[in-house]
């Protein structure tokens, strides 16, 4: 199967963030789109003696991802990390999707995450006198994925 060339390429500034059907609001960057699988090594002899190894498919891998959004009044993120610290399993978990986007807005892939919860919750370094904005970074981990 050849590869289609003759599309443009995505714009890397051009994405959202969505967790339970609710875009987050200032998002600056998005690190960790993996989604991968187990690697099995299967080591066998021959019949005749013969040594080989072969590498075999093996289960989709749970992974995780960072936001690193502008820093608001919001707790959303923060209270969502408290549900997770105070081991409500069933209230932490949510579903969350990465959509990357072309030059007029519309979606060209999207990473589908299912049974999220957020891991940390991290505010940038705080400086006297500095004039970068104030961030709040947040990862999030996942039990399954998929790319439509």
């Amino acid at each position: 199967m050849a590869l289609a060339d003759s599309f443009d390429s995505s714009p890397a500034y051009a994405f959202k963030v969505t967790i339970d059907g609710i875009e987050i609001p200032k998002v600056t960057e998005v690190t960790g789109l993996k989604n991968e699988v187990d690697k099995i090594e299967l080591k066998q002899q021959l019949a005749d003696g013969k040594y080989v190894a072969r590498q075999l498919i093996g289960r989709a891998k749970t992974g995780e991802f960072t936001v690193t959004r502008g820093l608001t009044e919001s707790k959303t993120i923060s209270d969502w990390l408290k549900v997770v610290m105070n081991g409500d399993v069933a209230g932490a978990r949510k579903n969350a999707s990465v959509e990357l986007l072309d030059y007029e807005g519309s979606t060209l892939k999207k990473y589908e995450f299912r049974n999220c919860w957020v891991r940390s919750v991290e505010i940038n370094s705080l400086k006297a006198g500095a004039t970068e904005q104030a961030t709040e970074k947040f990862t999030v981990c996942f039990d399954e994925s998929e790319v439509t």
